[in-house]
């Protein structure tokens, strides 16, 4: 396993959620100023969009804007009239997490349903082109990241709380089929991830103060240490994709809910690119 050194180039943020790599820019969410951000090659930090308490990012085929929130269960879609409801997933849960939206106009989406004392527990939840929604993945011990193979035939999800990353086979109608497990990660706990082009997944390991690359199956490839800071999510970006940013927050379990916490955006050059896809 290689160790993999980062560095800063953006500092003085909340809590940073959802990257994803798009237009020449990095996007991210910075929850707790209700507030999208970007980062441009600069290391410049500009406003995306305003909107509460945002998460997981994604875009319409049409190029808009759509974010879930963790205290409601609402999938927004930002307009130029502001955020607007792009599907109310209220019936199916409590909140929302993390999300991934496919060019043709599918949306998978991470639905708690339940809170408590201990790990909410949560279902995946298709929302289709035409508005429709339904449950697709069930039983998860908070899933978590979302991410979709660049040919749209796979789906990889983080359960966090279950230490696994897994994988289902996406049919043609968008419903998933084939569950497997795509790596069990030991005592490593999963959030967010990204791909590049040989099957790899980058994965925050929060706690444990890591972001590592996994093949399926389970082999750790490279590892970047954040020391005692929470590695929450990677994207690969970049001229090249072979930039690798990384979103690290300082915070606890209940910072994450009174909004004590600090944000940055690390970045590292890896040896294999981005699969153009979360």
């Amino acid at each position: 396993m290689r160790t993999l050194q980062s560095t800063a180039v953006a500092e003085g943020l909340t809590y940073g959620e959802g990257p994803r790599w798009r237009d020449g820019k990095l996007w991210f969410s910075d929850m707790h100023a209700d507030a999208v951000r970007t980062l441009d090659a600069e290391g410049t930090v500009g406003l995306g969009a305003t909107v509460h308490h945002p998460s997981g990012l994604g875009w319409t085929p049409d190029g808009d804007l759509l974010v879930t929130t963790l205290d409601t269960a609402v999938l927004s879609r930002i307009t130029p009239d502001g955020p607007q409801v792009h599907c109310d997933l209220s019936e199916f849960g409590l909140s929302l997490n993390d999300m991934v939206a496919t060019p043709d106009g599918r949306v998978y989406v991470d639905v708690y349903t339940e809170r408590g004392a201990g790990a909410p527990l949560g279902d995946i939840v298709l929302v289709a082109p035409d508005g429709s929604a339904g449950v697709v993945a069930s039983g998860l011990v908070t899933p978590n990241g979302l991410v979709v193979t660049p040919e749209g035939t796979t789906l990889v999800a983080s359960e966090t709380f279950g230490n696994k990353l897994h994988a289902w086979t996406i049919q043609a109608d968008g419903s998933l089929a084939d569950h497997r497990v795509f790596a069990e990660l030991g005592d490593r706990s999963p959030d967010g991830l990204c791909l590049d082009v040989e099957g790899g997944v980058w994965v925050g390991c929060f706690l444990s103060g890591e972001f590592i690359r996994v093949l399926e199956g389970g082999e750790i490839t490279d590892r970047v240490p954040t020391g005692e800071s929470w590695a929450v999510a990677p994207a690969l970006g970049g001229p090249e994709m072979r930039t690798l940013y990384l979103v690290v927050n300082d915070t606890t379990f209940m910072g994450i809910a009174t909004g004590d916490s600090t944000c940055r955006i690390e970045i590292v050059e890896v040896e294999v690119p981005g699969a153009g896809s979360p």
